[in-house]
């Protein structure tokens, strides 16, 4: 019975000391720098367990370094990938590695097993001790400062490639995706302007303020009816665009030398059923321009030009009808961290249109909250909270987040439209029809208490005298915008001109 007890003792102590699940080791068939060694037949049972799990961390010690060498092998790689897709496929100085990482890192990075390692190593004898003979060196380094190493090489070239293949637009769907999201976040860092409490300066000049003009161009528009709509680039306030009843949207760039303006193109915006159309708008990254149209005749209420192609996929329309009747009356983008724009129309309804995946969808904001059509809409830039006027002299605050209606003002006039004031995020400005009352200043923390009026007595609707006035068309004005980084006021009339004042 004495002799029997040791080799009942022997298999318990290989099953406990993991040398089981290294059948290779155990039978020396792997290299000796490469498999933990095998204990001493004479040495005691008691010594047996600490020198095979010595033997263990030094075998897994050089695994790890075997196994971050081509981490960074693999990760070396996917950065020149990166960066020749950001090249339009175009193929720059070769950063070829060597033929034996690649295939090393696709099989040792598959399994996590402990079988297919000793099988790889077979064939390339020569390059495993290559990979070992650094392992004494660079054991500090693999358990802290090896991670380290390893992964910031690959970060920093991911905004890089995004920034390259920004440009590239029409090469592929694949940098398309990054284009989007990285001329977005430039977006939102315009539209997130200082805010300046200006509520303490209002009406706190004795005098009015007079602006000095120098002279101005005046030039024909080149549109063969009445002019609708003049709209500035959010990106860059040189570029404006004009539409007409013609159905034609014209680009313009607009220079403060002069001051001059030039035609860049023009483009047919016809709706389906040959509908002009009633507003537009810029798309924040002002490379597309929003219009909108009617909802009578099952028309098309919704429509995209894009000013990166041409031909016909450049003007694209939305199939979505969500406007029951009447005239869009407006069209305005929320300036907001998701891009999505508002319409209001004539049906009294308020429609947001939110942009997924390369496509809009719609979700009603309000139906019931106006009596008549609405006719203009913006968005608070500090919260998720829209103001909406309309023919029935209602202003409403509506929060879209919460889905509630936060105030109603009612006041003695028709609101015909709507404007944020860009330095002061708590003002904003309605115009009414109310002769030497046509603006009215709002404070949204003083809900329906007015803050100032201003307007001119309007005899006719070719006769204005306000306070000041600039000497530009021969018709009625329809609408004139300040640029914002060069002192030029642009505006349209039913003369057909487009008129350029520098002050």
């Amino acid at each position: 019975m004495g002799g029997d007890a040791p080799p009942m003792k022997r298999p318990k102590l290989e099953k406990d000391d993991g040398w089981s699940r290294h059948p290779s080791a155990a039978n020396g068939s792997r290299p000796a720098s490469d498999a933990p060694p095998q204990p001493p037949a004479g040495e005691d049972e008691e010594e047996l367990p600490e020198e095979a799990v010595l033997a263990l961390i030094d075998h897994h010690e050089r695994e790890v370094e075997r196994y971050k060498l081509k981490l960074e092998a693999a990760e070396r790689k996917l950065a020149e990938t990166r960066s020749r897709l950001a090249q339009h496929r175009g193929r720059g100085p070769d950063r070829n590695h060597p033929p034996p990482p690649p295939p090393a890192v696709q099989k040792a990075a598959a399994p996590d097993r402990r079988t297919p390692p000793p099988t790889q190593r077979e064939s390339p004898k020569p390059s495993a001790p290559s990979h070992k003979a650094p392992a004494p060196q660079a054991r500090p380094q693999l358990v802290i400062p090896g991670a380290g190493h390893s992964r910031p090489a690959p970060r920093p070239s991911l905004p890089i490639s995004k920034k390259s293949a920004s440009p590239a637009s029409s090469s592929s769907t694949l940098g398309q995706a990054p284009q989007k999201k990285a001329e977005k976040k430039p977006k939102r860092e315009i539209v997130q302007r200082e805010h300046q409490n200006l509520i303490q300066s209002i009406k706190k000049s004795s005098a009015p303020t007079t602006l000095k003009f120098y002279g101005g161009t005046l030039v024909s528009s080149q549109h063969k009816r009445k002019l609708r709509c003049l709209e500035l680039c959010p990106a860059d306030d040189q570029l404006v665009v004009t539409s007409a009843l013609d159905g034609m949207v014209a680009l313009w760039q607009v220079r403060s030398s002069g001051p001059s303006i030039s035609l860049l193109s023009t483009t047919n915006c016809f709706s389906s059923k040959q509908r002009w159309p009633e507003d537009v708008a810029w798309h924040p990254d002002g490379d597309t321009i929003f219009a909108v149209y009617t909802a009578d005749g099952g028309d098309t209420q919704v429509s995209m030009m894009n000013l990166n192609t041409s031909g016909q996929k450049k003007v694209t329309y939305l199939q979505a009808k969500p406007h029951t009747k009447g005239i869009i009356n407006n069209i305005n983008f929320m300036p907001w961290s998701d891009t999505c724009f508002m319409t209001g129309g004539s049906d009294h309804a308020v429609m947001l249109w939110q942009e997924k995946d390369d496509s809009w969808n719609f979700k009603k904001v309000h139906r019931d909250q106006h009596s008549s059509g609405v006719m203009g809409v913006v968005g608070l830039q500090q919260r998720k909270t829209i103001i909406s006027v309309g023919l029935d002299k209602r202003i409403i605050s509506y929060d879209v987040a919460t889905e509630r209606t936060e105030y109603k003002n009612l006041i003695d006039s028709k609101c015909l439209s709507v404007l944020l004031n860009p330095s002061d995020f708590n003002l904003y400005m309605v115009q009414t029809g109310s002769p030497g009352r046509q603006l009215r200043l709002f404070d949204i923390r003083l809900r329906q208490t007015e803050v100032h009026a201003i307007g001119w007595k309007q005899t006719s609707s070719e006769s204005q005298k306000p306070c000041q006035s600039v000497q530009a068309h021969q018709k009625r004005v329809f609408k004139a915008i300040w640029h914002q980084t060069f002192p030029v006021l642009t505006s349209i009339s039913s003369d057909l001109n487009i008129a350029i004042n520098k002050y």
